[in-house]
């Protein structure tokens, strides 16, 4: 969500790092744009809020930045630096284009929604493979580069899959899965929030609780995707996790299986 900061200002110092505009405000840290003056480049500040700043959040942020720290791929946003400047706790990222979601304020293409797809599941796949799910893949969380790259962000949420952890439900309506929402995340509850991104971009829109068939936005999915995508992205998003993909490694393999005859030709093309 987007909006304007209140506690630093335009041209404002942390250390190194000169604010320029405030780019997104959450319930548990704001970021904003930054110029490194060490640097010489543009880069994005993860700052957690006020209220937010008592050791165990400080020692969750940190654990954020540990966890984004070891995931190595061209997918996933690096952290840049990650330190404690002026009392507060910073993450520093590369600084993106746009978010997906700023994205889907305009018509999307079909290649470019298959592009964007698969280098998210390539970045679900990796950390997957690490034993690490995401907990909050969602548009807002899904950077934009300049050179085509897609990247995902903010693991803040993130649990280690070989821990026992109650996730209490954390996570974004709209894109997550019902068993998260119970606070029993998986691999598969990535897999559905990666099947509703599929679908928002097919259809111009998701469904809603309790997720019936036939999803908003069919006919539109039916008419510019081959059915073996759209069945791809029903069986993603069922409610039923025993159904899914059993993580984003096995929805990446079936995604590249159909993704040659996803688009269907339209009649000027034929």
């Amino acid at each position: 969500m987007t909006g304007n900061a209140k506690r630093f200002k335009v041209r404002q110092r942390l250390g190194q790092y000169r604010i320029e505009s405030c780019l997104a405000v959450g319930g548990f840290a704001e970021v904003y744009r930054a110029y490194d003056t060490v640097l010489g480049r543009r880069v994005a500040l993860k700052i957690p809020l006020d209220h937010l700043s008592g050791q165990d959040m400080q020692a969750a942020f940190q654990t954020e930045a540990r966890i984004a720290g070891g995931l190595d791929h061209p997918n996933i946003l690096p952290v840049s630096h990650a330190a404690k400047i002026d009392g507060r706790f910073l993450i520093v990222t590369p600084l993106g284009k746009e978010s997906l979601a700023d994205r889907l304020e305009r018509r999307v293409g079909r290649p470019f929604t298959l592009e964007v797809v698969e280098q998210l599941l390539e970045a679900l796949a990796y950390a997957h493979g690490k034993k690490v799910i995401h907990c909050d893949v969602k548009p807002e969380n899904i950077l934009l580069f300049d050179d085509g790259l897609v990247r995902l962000a903010d693991f803040g949420l993130a649990r280690l899959a070989n821990r026992t952890v109650n996730a209490s439900g954390s996570g974004t309506l709209g894109y997550m899965a019902p068993e998260q929402a119970l606070g029993k995340p998986s691999p598969r509850s990535d897999v559905f929030s990666a099947g509703m991104i599929l679908w928002r971009m097919m259809a111009g829109d998701i469904p809603e609780w309790p997720f019936h068939a036939p999803y908003p936005g069919t006919a539109r999915a039916r008419r510019g995707f081959s059915s073996a995508m759209v069945d791809l992205a029903h069986r993603s998003t069922d409610v039923e996790p025993r159904f899914r993909f059993a993580d984003a490694r096995t929805m990446l393999q079936a995604f590249r299986r159909v993704r040659a005859q996803a688009v269907k030709k339209t009649r000027s093309a034929r």
